[in-house]
């Protein structure tokens, strides 16, 4: 709202009516102005800032009531209107609408049901603002259109892929499913100089083990029974340009070797083949697990761990970045209504505050996953907290946490039960706990035990 009040102006050809109308409406605006016919009533709203506009369609005059919508929704499209028309006159309200006013009311006016039409526009303006500047910030994004966020912590993750993005540095995306850590590969490759290249993204954990190998190295034909023709691995594929192995800390033993030596060589030797094969490729690996912690249990290669962690990313979860949900929000529902062409267009604040409140345990994916059914079953403008799933609208954030917070609580009570029971002797807590102490020494450091 300009200047933040909120301006209402009324046209009438009858003062009474006019005056009437203002002071009944007195409370619902901090500025009333009132105009005779069209013609004043437009050089009114050229002057100042008017969010509202009521006004009769039947005025003396050569700018009626159905001629000034069409000027003012030319000059201002965001400006809504209220008609007043006499019985008996209601198509040509229907025709006034189809002009773009937003409602009508009979003549003569029943106050009170203006005044809840008023505050029904009021509400649907600020809306309308409040969807336009979270347009406008994802409007701004620009260099990363798909990651969206202002919040301290997500844009430390953009600093960093704009300082990565420029070199050939292998990265170790962590972060929790769902929180967009193939985004952030695609947003390293799509700023690197290998733009132009193949973006080839692999799931490591989606393939079985007996086959991960032939994915990552390729295999010349008859390598293995069912090898009826030769196929380039990942590496491969991904030439001059990017690979991305997601869920890197699910491969096997024997291929976390290989594919150290594949690191440190840069050649790739296909399955059932003698030539090896020079590589030219950025490799970006992730993992939802705490891969140091593996390191330490001894269950992932501490060689191949240095060498993927070259630059460690941490993609933070929806929970620590929450000022970003409302432009999430915003972001997925332009792109589930364009998807879909289904109606809404506006979230009710109650809805908002809600899933700002909601933890999020399926972190970006979920809230993704949300808008878009909010999309197709809300059969209405608005989406309102009764139209949100359950789970969002009865668990609000407050005394609550997540499944991984609470094991993480629970871990670091156990821990220091464990220290206070063996007098802080590190071995025989260790052995308390059935872990080794170098696995202790790793978990107390994670939770800032000294």
């Amino acid at each position: 709202m300009s200047d933040g009040k909120y301006q209402i102006l009324i046209v009438d050809d009858e003062v009474n009516i006019r005056s009437g109308l203002a002071k009944a409406l007195g409370g619902e605006a901090d500025e009333i102005a009132t105009a005779k016919d069209g013609a004043e009533a437009l050089s009114l709203f050229r002057r100042a800032h008017h969010q509202l506009v009521i006004t009769d369609l039947k005025m003396p005059g050569s700018l009626p009531g159905l001629e000034l919508i069409k000027e003012i929704k030319h000059e201002r499209p965001e400006t809504l209107l209220l008609v007043m028309t006499a019985y008996g006159t209601v198509e040509t309200a229907v025709e006034a609408m189809r002009h773009g006013a937003y409602d009508y009311v009979s003549k003569p006016v029943d106050l009170n049901m203006l005044r809840l039409l008023v505050r029904k526009v009021r509400e649907h303006y600020r809306l309308m603002q409040e969807n336009r500047k979270l347009r406008s910030r994802l409007a701004a994004a620009g260099e990363f259109p798909e990651m969206v966020g202002q919040s301290r912590a997500i844009q430390t993750v953009l600093g960093l892929i704009r300082q990565v993005a420029e070199t050939d540095v292998t990265v170790l995306i962590q972060g929790e499913s769902g929180t967009g850590k193939e985004l952030v590969a695609r947003a390293i490759h799509s700023l690197s100089p290998r733009k132009d290249g193949p973006f080839i993204a692999a799931n490591v954990g989606a393939s079985p083990e007996s086959l991960i190998e032939s994915e990552l190295f390729g295999h010349e034909k008859g390598a293995f029974t069912g090898a009826s023709r030769e196929k380039p691995g990942w590496f491969e594929m991904a030439q001059a340009g990017t690979l991305f192995l997601d869920e890197i800390a699910d491969m096997p033993s024997k291929t976390q070797l290989n594919l150290l030596r594949l690191l440190e060589q840069r050649e790739v030797r296909r399955l059932g083949g003698e030539e090896l094969i020079p590589l030219d490729v950025r490799l970006v690996a992730a993992t939802h697990r705490e891969i140091d912690g593996l390191v330490a249990e001894g269950r992932f290669r501490e060689d191949l761990y240095y060498r993927l962690n070259v630059v460690p990313l941490r993609v933070p979860p929806l929970r620590e970045r929450r000022d970003d949900i409302p432009l999430l929000v915003a972001h997925f529902m332009e792109r589930a209504r364009d998807r879909y062409g289904r109606e809404p267009t506006h979230i009710a604040p109650a809805a908002m505050r809600a899933m700002c409140d909601y933890a999020w345990p399926g972190n970006v994916r979920q809230l993704r996953n949300c808008m878009e059914r909010l999309v197709v079953t809300v059969e209405r403008p608005t989406i309102h907290a009764d139209d949100l799933p359950e789970e969002i609208r009865v668990m609000p954030r407050q005394g609550l946490m997540t499944v991984e917070e609470a094991v993480q609580q629970a871990e670091k009570t156990a821990i220091l039960a464990a220290l206070s029971q063996c007098n802080q002797h590190r071995e025989r807590a260790a052995h308390l706990l059935g872990i080794s102490v170098r696995t202790l020494h790793y978990k107390m450091n994670r939770h800032a035990l000294s």
